[in-house]
């Protein structure tokens, strides 16, 4: 079985991180859990300690301070890679990226993806809960991203998403700049860049019923101009 780890970033998760915890160990029971925590005021880091002290597949990464969500996943899947794992998948820990769907990314993995996007944007997806701001900003900003970049991906914005080790050392993490909102997009334009297949599986997103939004004016106007500076990196060769 091709060796799995499932990475989440967490900011005060700790209402959530227990159940999530759960939910994925249950649900990919030989895969291999990394939770990165950004020392949580709430004490998520210290529960996350405490849950993998029980459960060998469970691990914590810590970091200072609130370094922010792409350079949480790029320090997790550079440690990852280095210790030999095959796939890698990124989750939200508030439960807003349900388990149900994860057996869809390992069938796309194993039928030939590197690329796996769990899309709201595709007939069987969609979010609830979401006021209408929200979800002017996502999908806005996923039309916005795709008609700039050229791309056919309905949902660049995603953050349930899965990568082969192929894409990953395509894509050349050390490479990677965007740390907010667009590090999604910023990721599979890369893997797209490279030839990287990418396909995309319908969910349903759920807004979190705990903890708040890590969503912020500056991580939606830093989104807005690195879709710009992709493109022209593109055209310039240097992606």
């Amino acid at each position: 079985m091709p060796r799995t780890l499932v990475v989440t970033p967490t900011y005060n998760e700790k209402d959530n991180l227990p159940r999530f915890v759960e939910a994925v160990r249950a649900t990919l029971p030989d895969a291999d859990l990394l939770v990165v925590d950004d020392s949580s005021p709430d004490g998520t880091g210290e529960l996350a300690d405490a849950l993998a002290a029980r459960d060998p597949h469970v691990r914590v990464l810590h970091r200072p301070g609130k370094l922010g969500l792409g350079t949480a996943y790029v320090e997790a899947f550079t440690r990852g890679l280095a210790e030999g794992y095959d796939r890698f998948f990124e989750m939200d820990a508030d439960l807003s990226h349900d388990v149900r769907y994860l057996p869809d990314f390992v069938r796309a993995l194993d039928d030939g993806a590197d690329v796996v996007i769990g899309s709201r944007n595709i007939p069987g997806g969609g979010v609830e809960g979401w006021g209408v701001g929200r979800h002017f900003i996502s999908k806005g900003g996923s039309l916005y991203s795709r008609t700039i970049l050229g791309m056919r991906v309905r949902d660049l914005t995603s953050g349930y998403k899965a990568f082969s080790r192929r894409a990953l050392e395509a894509i050349s993490l050390s490479d990677v700049h965007s740390n907010g909102y667009s590090f999604q997009i910023e990721m599979t334009y890369r893997a797209a860049r490279r030839g990287m297949r990418v396909h995309e599986v319908p969910i349903v997103f759920v807004d979190r019923t705990a903890g708040r939004s890590k969503m912020s004016r500056r991580i939606f106007l830093e989104a807005v101009g690195m879709v710009w500076k992709l493109r022209f990196d593109g055209m310039r060769g240097k992606l």
